[in-house]
């Protein structure tokens, strides 16, 4: 597909990944990985194939379903997206006015699905698939297959950053306290991890605290005991108000 922009130079493992989902879905055109953190904007870290343009033109202006999964925190599927009066923007006119090098690609475009996921403790990607028939629910399954692999990759991305050791501690350490509360949510809910994220996500906005000190607190009020972290100043100490807000998130949690 000459002509479709590339995206900056990114891990071999997340290259892999986007490639492989790309496979797993009947009729791809392309995947991508998006991410925002600590209340940015949403952005393209990666993407393969048709993607690499698809995604920044939604990010642009048109609206989509990779904007709506990132702002809403749901996954989002659209059968045939030229028609699709969610965003009215986004047709085929459009985008071949966005990029009009790419006329013949934008003729075969129909569905686009987009999935939301926690990152860490303060920022949420997207990984989102186009394709050249409808998507469904089942392309949403696959993309929830590469879920958890998407975020240790965009992790292990930013490890081969400059200067960036100190964040790549912290990534991991919410990373890890969250799939651990996750877990919790999970078992006690009898839910999905989409639907685990969503419950823990409400409930620090609710309360005001963040998602890690939450998630932790929330380990330690079920455990009795600390949580299991690495000893030193990254180790997550959940305050007052966190651990106040995992008392009332078990307590609703167990009266279900």
């Amino acid at each position: 597909m000459t002509g479709i922009p590339t995206t900056p130079s990114v891990t071999p493992l997340l290259e892999e990944l986007l490639a492989r989902i790309a496979a797993d879905v009947p009729g791809a055109l392309g995947a991508a990985v998006s991410v925002h953190h600590r209340g940015g904007p949403l952005h393209l870290a990666a993407a393969h194939g048709l993607s690499a343009a698809l995604v920044p033109a939604q990010l642009s202006g048109l609206g989509g379903p990779v904007p709506a999964a990132g702002r809403t925190g749901e996954p989002v599927v659209s059968a045939d997206v030229y028609v699709d009066g969610r965003w009215p923007s986004l047709t085929l006119n459009g985008l071949v006015e966005h990029h009009p090098a790419l006329a013949a690609e934008w003729a075969r475009v129909r569905g686009i699905a987009a999935l939301p996921s926690a990152w860490d403790a303060d920022g949420t990607l997207v990984l989102s698939v186009v394709l050249d028939r409808p998507a469904t629910d089942e392309t949403v399954n696959v993309l929830r297959r590469h879920e958890r692999l998407a975020a240790m990759a965009l992790v292990v991305a930013e490890a081969t950053q400059p200067d960036r050791t100190g964040q790549t501690l912290d990534l991991l350490q919410s990373r890890a306290a969250l799939e651990e509360a996750k877990g919790i949510v999970i078992a006690l809910r009898r839910c999905d991890p989409d639907e685990a994220w969503d419950t823990l996500r409400r409930a620090s906005q609710e309360f005001n605290v963040k998602v890690r000190e939450l998630a932790v607190a929330l380990v330690e009020l079920l455990g009795g005991a600390p949580a299991p972290q690495p000893a030193g100043e990254r180790t997550i100490h959940p305050g007052p108000a966190a651990r106040r807000a995992a008392r009332q998130v078990l307590s609703a949690l167990e009266s279900r």
